[in-house]
């Protein structure tokens, strides 16, 4: 099986404490990529210097500097990623990786991945899992197996292609944006659990605490046109996470805040009515005690074969 060529883009900012982890992690690949960008988003902290060191050692790593800004967010990153993107146009592949600075894996952690794109058509976004500085994953009876985690998002070029790319959200979710509109485009999108990336940072907070950081969590289900219903039964799941009781309160209150304020939302009408069908028909089977993943019944996308 010839598995697909490929290229990755990182956009990093001040990753110093973490990005050494993912620079050896992509070096040691079994399969290696054909260009690898690492948009350094005006980073303060060193992250420059770790890079070219790396690049300079391989010719197939590019860092690629960006201003300073002063505030970080979302959006912020998608631009980083678009400039990394502008590098690889003449660079021949087949699938592109968008890679996070702070997390590792094990070497055959790309070969595995290219195999499932190569071993189905219909497969546009591929991943894994990641453990978190706790050690916990994915709990699929609330996640679906078909979410693929931004920390590591393999995609098809057509895929990639076909969704337009990510869309820069300031308040982010642009990783979930991409997987939803690629399924609502027809494409399939899958985490496998054999394998495992670590996330060295813990989830949301870059810039504030975990609790602060699972009421914005609660306000991005909302941003993203998630079910009230389902986020009721989020918010039961999370609150026997840890922290207990609060994490989970917090996830409802920053939903149910935002519900109540009509925020604005980035995303169409289309996409709010297809996500609230899938979490509709996999709160089902999670309460008629169907817990297997549910099959997807699309096709390839038009044109695919």
């Amino acid at each position: 099986m010839t598995l697909p060529t490929y290229v990755v883009i990182t956009p990093a900012r001040n990753e110093a404490r973490f990005i050494e982890r993912t620079l050896e992690s992509v070096v040691a690949q079994t399969v290696r990529p054909a260009k690898w960008v690492i948009v350094s988003d005006g980073s303060t902290d060193g992250t420059d210097d770790l890079v070219s060191k790396y690049a300079a050692e391989h010719s197939w790593i590019e860092l690629l500097r960006m201003p300073e800004r002063q505030e970080r967010h979302f959006a912020g990153k998608v631009l980083a990623f678009n400039a990394g993107y502008a590098r690889v146009k003449d660079v021949p592949y087949e699938a592109i990786v968008s890679l996070d600075g702070d997390i590792s894996f094990d070497q055959g952690y790309f070969e595995f991945l290219l195999g499932k794109l190569a071993g189905d058509r219909a497969l546009g976004l591929v991943g894994t899992p990641f453990r978190d500085s706790q050690n916990e994953t994915y709990d699929y009876r609330f996640v679906s197996i078909e979410h693929v985690s931004g920390a590591c998002q393999v995609f098809r070029r057509e895929c990639f292609e076909h969704i337009g790319g990510y869309v820069p959200v300031k308040g982010g979710g642009i990783d979930h944006i991409a997987v939803i509109t690629a399924r609502m485009k027809g494409w399939k999108t899958r985490a496998f659990p054999e394998k495992a990336c670590i996330h060295h940072r813990d989830m949301g907070t870059a810039q504030r605490g975990s609790v602060m950081a699972r009421f914005k969590f609660g306000m991005q289900d909302y941003a993203l046109g998630g079910h009230p219903l389902w986020e009721i039964f989020r918010t039961l799941y999370q609150m026997s996470n840890r922290p207990y009781v609060l994490g989970g309160l917090m996830v409802g209150c920053g939903y149910f805040w935002a519900l109540v304020r009509r925020a604005p939302r980035p995303v169409s009408g289309e996409l709010i009515a297809f996500r609230r069908r899938e979490q509709m028909q996999r709160l089902k089977n999670f309460l008629t005690g169907n817990r297997g993943h549910a099959k997807s019944q699309r096709t390839a996308p038009e044109g695919r074969a």
